[in-house]
């Protein structure tokens, strides 16, 4: 079980000069989350494994984490999602979070959406995992210590929990914003039955739902029911939530990155989630071929791998994780081509399904 290393206030530390860039709001594209009246960047930043530093027990370092927090705003993302286990270890890319917040970003909170999550692993014994009461309203609790806020914006249930009653979990959730610890509340990794159910749960309790996080992308389509249990899609469109949809790039296959094969460095030669053997010469014939297409599009086959996402409606935002600011800029440079031809989308289809 996961310990719970980080839960101390992010350690003083003089502020910096920070003034953010003047437009940052004149080319991002801001999209309504479903039925709600929050809007939110087309383009979100995940702030996971790249976003751990050194002083809070993580690998990275605390100033390239300041330097995509500020370029980031800069471009106009104004969403930074973060969970309670998010690193490693648990709670540290918070606490990072919550020292660049103070020192930087504090005199902006106001136009920042800030997320988290609880659902998984956390701290020992049988209240730091899952969806009671108990673990939710807790783990919040110590999230906000870590990060120096009185209130999250979002706060979703990452995963749903077979054993408590989802009855109980959804109260916690409605509780967690009558009592000011969070302005919305929103799921994560929720089947579209499961979807419908949490939803009118909500409702009935006067806590509408905001927002559904699952993965989506060309490699991993199924919020469309392609695979079966359902379409997602058509269970937001019922319910009126949005959608911010994680792993658009599928942990960088859908980026130029591994075209040639993996690099010695890269994630996959000895990642945890993305591994050599997810890389086969069907995936990267694939990749080869979209990116043939993204390129006669004037896009990076990232950019076009985030506007194919973010074609349906009910995807309000696409996540993207990122361990440089350079990877900020070019993913934010998809919104100046979001539109496909009828062609384009036939092309990728056939593509796909080869």
């Amino acid at each position: 079980m996961i310990q719970n290393a980080t839960t101390q206030n992010p350690t003083d530390a003089p502020p910096s000069e920070y003034q953010p860039a003047s437009a940052r709001y004149q080319e991002m594209v801001y999209r309504r989350s479903g039925h709600s009246g929050l809007k939110l960047p087309a383009i979100s930043l995940g702030l996971w494994h790249n976003f751990a530093s050194q002083e809070f027990g993580g690998r990275d370092s605390l100033e390239n984490c300041r330097a995509m927090l500020r370029r980031a705003f800069d471009l106009g993302v104004t969403h930074f999602d973060l969970a309670n286990n998010y690193g490693p270890p648990p709670g540290s890319a918070e606490s990072t979070f919550g020292r660049l917040l103070r020192e930087d970003f504090r005199p902006y909170r106001d136009e920042l959406i800030i997320s988290s999550k609880a659902g998984y692993d956390m701290w020992e014994g049988p209240y730091g995992n899952w969806g009671s009461r108990k673990y939710l309203v807790s783990s919040l609790d110590q999230s906000l210590k870590r990060m120096g806020l009185e209130y999250v914006d979002i706060f979703y249930h990452h995963r749903p929990d077979p054993e408590t009653p989802l009855e109980e979990t959804m109260s916690a959730l409605d509780y967690v914003v009558r009592s000011g610890r969070a302005l919305y509340v929103g799921l994560s990794n929720y089947t579209p039955e499961q979807t419908r159910q949490a939803a009118a749960l909500l409702r009935e309790l006067g806590t509408p739902a905001l927002i559904h996080q699952p993965s989506y992308s060309m490699l991993n389509r199924r919020v469309e029911g392609l695979l079966g249990g359902g379409s997602l899609i058509e269970a937001l469109r019922e319910t009126g939530l949005g959608s911010i949809v994680f792993s658009p790039l599928q942990q960088g296959m859908l980026t130029d990155r591994y075209l040639q094969g993996i690099p010695e460095d890269s994630r996959a030669s000895g990642g945890r989630f993305l591994r050599p053997e997810h890389l086969t010469d069907e995936v990267l014939g694939k990749t080869r071929r979209l990116n043939d297409l993204a390129l006669g599009r004037g896009q990076t086959l990232a950019q076009m791998a985030l506007a194919w996402v973010l074609r349906w409606p009910e995807v309000t935002s696409a996540l993207i994780g990122a361990s440089r600011p350079a990877q900020i800029d070019d993913a934010v440079g998809a919104l100046s081509k979001l539109d496909f031809s009828s062609t384009e989308l036939e092309q990728i289809e056939k593509i796909l399904a080869d």
